[in-house]
């Protein structure tokens, strides 16, 4: 059952320190330099600064756009250029000494953080204008820089860029960099993408100006909310809710066939509703779950897949899902809430794929669940941890009212702080309380909150802080403050620089070129092999079904090919502005064709060579790397099947322009839950009995025909599947006559 070419580890647990680094080396923003004592006291108040400015323009007023993302990027600047080093050597992260270096940072990087943060905040100070220097208000040179806007516009392009490959790679600035040559140079490209090319000045103008380019809605939104909820989780986590979340699944699950796997899958789901971050969520529950899976039986890579899998649908997983999901709501201009509830069965047919797998390979291998001396007690669970998912009904309360994004996150991080410091018995901790109840009061007295939210927000703040666990203390909220910030750098860092790509696509069109030319090169297709699927003057499929469904496995290809070291926010946004202009020319509605990129853009994240949180889980359970990461890619075929479905089926998202049908949803429904439990029985080879290799072939492409939402699709899958079911059946009575 293991690899022999790469023995499993024995098993052990792993440290908090073990935990640390596994994060270190697979998460983009986990891994940073040493500095020294004094640079890092300096940099702590940087990011305190950072989080708590933040955090108090969401709950009190955020300054103009401008302003508020240059003050966002200086604090990228400065931290990125203090943490991570110019290059990813083995030596670049220790703490070096020199006449060159500024508490172990070279001076380098200590110009590049003033350039950074000069030319972010060059913006707003001459936004209207400066007399003495010569430069008009930015009215009058927009599409016309002056010197100081080329000077200071072409530093921050350069910078972006570098701080995008500081923290994630090279990968994703050398696609800008391919888009910015497409836009500087169109004339030198083919056929449909030839275009007059972009001016030198007003592209500068165009990437550094607001409205779009780096100034745009990527960067507005990282900034605004992102950020948020990225604090959000890492404060609620850190007081508790993750336990919480764990022990609750182990109750749950833990007792069946298989128990540590669905735990693990059950415990991701829930951890994914306030991580967002795959590699995060693979670290977090893993540490518990895959040791537990390992001890029961399951081959480490296979544990390692799993955990994997699970986490990689936080990012797709309501309330709280990915960035991409925030971004995604502004270019649809959508409520957030709507995105959550378009993504809620997708993400539960992600999550029946894994659970449907993980139940069959526990009854392959005859696993058993936990016993029931090694299960949490629910009454001790709840009767201790109890107060850590008030923050979280509290956030949804003020989310699902109809208030900013942003304000949810304010209010959730200041109750989750509550949660963490405030204590009855402790008097003088009540000033947490007493501070987010005066400003509940405030907002009222305002017109801000209605008379029921801010009663039920006042409550939280009550009855949270009678949480009977250990209070946590200022310096260890602060750490926790500091911790939320270093992983928000990351994603900031790809908002700024993928803004760059937005800027392009608007500028040049090069979108609709490439969505004409993905529908053009789908219905050459189409046409060539209409004839396999027609008999006489019946046919199987249309010419436009065939584009319809060739378009879709472009693109979904795409995505996957791309995804490779590109951070899923970082691939939607690049593919969507391929994706909605191709499949909107196919009759696809918008949030159907957004939510199938964003699908794709996470199947990238456990899809072989490049597959970090596979990796992440690989490192804790002592498995081969890859295999790990084909177990997890096969574990995710839920997620690789439910955006075709959702796209056939737009009902399927409830919130689709094209209506919601409770009966056409409960059958669409129930056709693709079919094909994903077909699937997964194919890839196990098990469903009522052990399946030989035909019958699991059969299984696999009835799964796929499953997916197809029409009653002839499901007759088909029905007879293709036929051969299999009724050797299943067969064979499981046999079976059970022996014993």
């Amino acid at each position: 059952m293991t690899n022999s070419a790469t023995p499993e580890k024995d098993d052990r647990e792993l440290s908090a320190e073990d935990l640390a680094d596994i994060e270190k080396k697979y998460d983009e923003g986990a891994a940073t330099r040493q500095v020294s004592p004094g640079f890092g006291k300096f940099l702590r108040y940087v990011a305190l600064t950072f989080a708590v400015y933040h955090y108090l323009t969401a709950g009190f007023a955020l300054p103009t756009d401008f302003w508020h993302m240059g003050w966002h990027l200086s604090g990228l600047f400065v931290l990125t250029y203090a943490l991570f080093p110019m290059f990813k050597t083995k030596s670049a992260f220790d703490l070096h000494h020199s006449p060159f270096r500024i508490g172990g940072v070279p001076m380098i990087d200590i110009l590049l953080m003033v350039l950074g943060t000069s030319a972010a905040l060059y913006l707003g100070l001459a936004w209207r204008g400066i007399e003495w220097l010569g430069i008009e208000e930015q009215t009058f040179r927009m599409g016309n820089p002056n010197t100081y806007d080329m000077v200071f516009g072409c530093i921050l392009i350069v910078l972006v860029l570098d701080i995008a490959r500081r923290t994630l790679g090279w990968i994703l600035p050398l696609i800008i960099c391919v888009f910015i040559s497409y836009a500087l140079f169109g004339p030198v490209f083919p056929g449909l993408l030839q275009h007059p090319g972009v001016n030198f000045r007003t592209f500068v103008s165009s990437m550094y100006f607001p409205a779009e380019g780096i100034f745009g809605v990527t960067l507005w939104v990282v900034s605004t909310i992102v950020f948020h909820f990225v604090l959000f989780g890492v404060i609620a986590q850190r007081t508790g809710l993750g336990q919480l979340f764990i022990d609750n699944a182990t109750i749950l699950a833990g007792r069946y066939t298989g128990g540590p796997a669905k735990v693990s899958v059950v415990s991701s789901a829930f951890f994914g509703t306030i991580s967002g971050s795959s590699v995060a969520n693979t670290v977090s529950t893993g540490a518990l779950t895959i040791p537990n899976m390992k001890r029961l039986g399951y081959p480490g890579h296979f544990a390692g897949g799993v955990e994997a899998a699970a986490s990689a649908g936080g990012q797709i997983t309501p309330p709280i899902m990915g960035a991409a999901a925030f971004i995604m709501a502004e270019f649809l201009e959508l409520p957030y809430t709507t995105i959550v509830i378009a993504a809620i069965f997708p993400a539960f047919l992600h999550y029946v794929g894994v659970f449907t797998v993980v139940h069959l390979m526990a009854r392959r291998l005859d696993l058993k669940g936990l016993p029931a001396d090694k299960l949490p007690k629910l009454k001790a669970v709840w009767s201790h941890g109890w107060a850590n998912i008030v923050p979280l009904v509290g956030l949804l309360v003020v989310l699902f009212s109809g208030y900013t994004p942003y304000m949810s996150a304010f209010c959730g991080i200041s109750l989750a702080i509550i949660a963490g410091m405030s204590r009855v018995k402790e008097p003088m901790t009540l000033v947490y309380s007493a501070a987010f109840i005066a400003f509940v009061i405030w907002k009222f007295m305002g017109g801000g909150f209605d008379l029921l939210m801010s009663a039920i927000l006042i409550a939280g703040a009550a009855i949270a802080a009678f949480n009977p666990q250990e209070r946590t203390t200022l310096s260890e909220m602060a750490d926790t403050f500091e911790t939320g910030v270093k992983y928000a750098l990351a994603v900031g860092a790809a908002s700024a620089a993928v803004g760059i790509v937005i800027g392009v696509i608007n500028t040049t069109g090069v979108g609709f070129r490439m969505g004409f030319m993905v529908t053009q090169a789908a219905s050459n297709f189409g046409t060539d092999l209409h004839w396999l699927f027609t008999f006489g003057t019946w046919e199987l499929f249309s010419v436009a079904d065939l584009t319809l469904f060739i378009s879709l496995v472009f693109i979904a290809l795409a995505c996957i090919l791309m995804g490779a070291g590109v951070p899923t926010t970082a691939l939607y946004i690049m593919l969507v502005s391929v994706a909605q202009p191709a499949l909107a020319q196919l009759g696809i509605p918008p949030i159907a064709s957004h939510m199938f990129v964003l699908y794709y853009g996470v199947v990238a994240e456990i899809t072989p060579p490049v597959c970090t949180s596979a990796y992440a889980a690989a490192a804790i359970a002592g498995s081969n790397p890859f295999r790990t990461g084909i177990s997890a890619f096969t574990l995710g075929l839920g997620k690789v099947v439910a955006p075709m479905a959702f796209v056939y089926a737009p009902v399927l998202l409830f919130v689709s322009s094209t209506g919601f049908d409770l009966w056409e949803f409960t059958y669409t429904a129930a056709s693709c839950i079919a094909g994903v439990i077909a699937l997964s029985s194919a890839v196990v080879g098990y469903w009522l009995a052990p399946m030989g290799a035909v019958y699991r072939w059969l299984m696999a492409l009835a799964g796929l025909v499953f997916i197809a939402p029409s009653l002839q699709a499901d007759l088909s899958a029905l007879i293709i599947a036929s051969p299999a079911i009724i050797s299943q059946i067969v064979q499981r009575k046999r079976l059970a006559q022996l014993v």
